[in-house]
């Protein structure tokens, strides 16, 4: 039986279900956590293949885990599916076209797992752009029995997959005490002169950074009026490091050097964090070369496929920590459009892009079939995960 025949025709059968769905959801964008149009519609499709569909998860009203098992004992494969839209741009990074790649590659291994043996798990993971959904999920242990998870992101251009940088989201609050700024301004303390001082601070700190580190901020609230000396204010920065172990030290830092800026000013200081924090990509090298051989063996030019680079920071980046994980990037559009732009946005709706999307879901299903029917390959990739887990890789 020629497994990733059946899979290719099993994707091409539904293939115009899977474009509907998308264009569906692209449609209709949801912000993360009230992503519930796209995630009912989701799990409406899983049923309709025949998975277990699990929800809530972890109390996260719009995640989910759709779970088809065989009869046949072998490894457990889990493909994440991301469906939030950003503020004002709707589905400018494509997300609705990556819920339905790993949507399409788990119906397409579902088609053969009877045979080949093992389980398919979709993970439903709400809120990639802010709350991460999958770093709880990661943390609960929810990953730590898969044997690999995979998932595709669309882009301009072919791409391995590559790194990531952990990041925290970190909140300044400062409050100090209103004063009129001509008439008595010896009476006031000035939360706003708090929030500068941090920026600069920071900015100077960034002399004795690595080049890979990323400090960037915003001033959320620097007061109501010119003549009131602000006795509230407050910024918002992202720290970035390679590592996890590496951006612990560096948060720190920052934090003191707000800390600073709070005791010169004569402010109080709250720190949290307003968003979820992620950890490193870590990409499994054996499991990313039985992707681009599979991505060559679908049609395209191995020139054509670039080197992984970082884009950033993902909350794959936490369960590539808990088994092995590759983020690879699928060319769905053929102009130079960055993500998270308009141009990106309304290009990854027409039908360019579902063609892209049905080929990531073709690899990503190939690939998986590949780890499953060839325990030296999935020995390898777990031989190399757990170099990464003792810290020698």
């Amino acid at each position: 039986m020629d497994f990733k025949q059946s899979i290719q025709q099993t994707i091409e059968q539904h293939a115009q279900r899977f474009k509907d769905i998308s264009l569906f959801i692209g449609a209709n964008p949801e912000l993360g956590n009230e992503e519930f149009l796209a995630a009912a519609r989701l799990k409406e499709e899983l049923v309709f293949h025949g998975f277990e569909v699990q929800a809530p998860v972890l109390g996260i009203e719009t995640a989910f885990i759709a779970t088809y098992k065989a009869a046949k004992p072998g490894p457990i494969i889990a493909f994440l599916a991301e469906y939030d839209a950003l503020k004002g741009l709707g589905h400018a990074c494509g997300h609705h076209l990556i819920c339905m790649m790993s949507t399409g590659a788990a119906v397409g291994l579902k088609s053969v797992i009877d045979e080949i043996g093992g389980e398919v798990r979709i993970y439903g993971t709400p809120a990639e752009e802010t709350c991460g959904a999958k770093v709880p999920m990661a943390a609960a242990g929810l990953f730590d029995d898969c044997d690999i998870a995979l998932m595709t992101h669309p882009y301009d251009h072919y791409e391995k997959s590559g790194k990531s940088l952990a990041m925290d989201a970190v909140q300044f609050e400062f409050f100090g005490q209103s004063a009129h700024a001509a008439a008595s301004p010896h009476e006031g303390i000035n939360a706003l002169d708090a929030v500068i001082q941090t920026f600069n601070g920071i900015n100077a700190f960034r002399q004795q950074v690595k080049s890979t580190v990323r400090i960037h901020g915003i001033i959320n609230h620097g007061g109501q009026a010119a003549n009131i000396i602000p006795d509230y204010a407050s910024a918002q920065f992202y720290v970035r490091a390679a590592t996890r172990h590496e951006l612990n030290t560096l948060t720190r830092r920052v934090i003191q050097i707000a800390e600073g800026a709070a005791l010169q000013a004569g402010c109080r200081l709250e720190t949290s964090n307003y968003e979820t924090s992620y950890d490193e990509m870590v990409t499994n090298r054996a499991l990313s070369d039985t992707f681009t051989a599979n991505l060559v063996q679908a049609g395209i030019a191995l020139e054509d496929i670039t080197e992984g680079e970082d884009h950033g920071s993902m909350d794959i980046g936490n369960v590539s920590l808990h088994c092995p994980a590759i983020h690879p990037y699928i060319q769905v559009i053929d102009e130079k459009h960055a993500l998270h732009t308009p141009e990106f946005r309304d290009l990854a709706m027409q039908d360019r892009a579902m063609e892209g999307m049905l080929l990531a879901a073709r690899t990503l299903a190939w690939t998986a079939c590949d780890v499953i029917t060839n325990p030296e390959l999935l020995a390898q990739i777990k031989e190399e995960f757990a170099l990464l887990k003792n810290g020698t890789s």
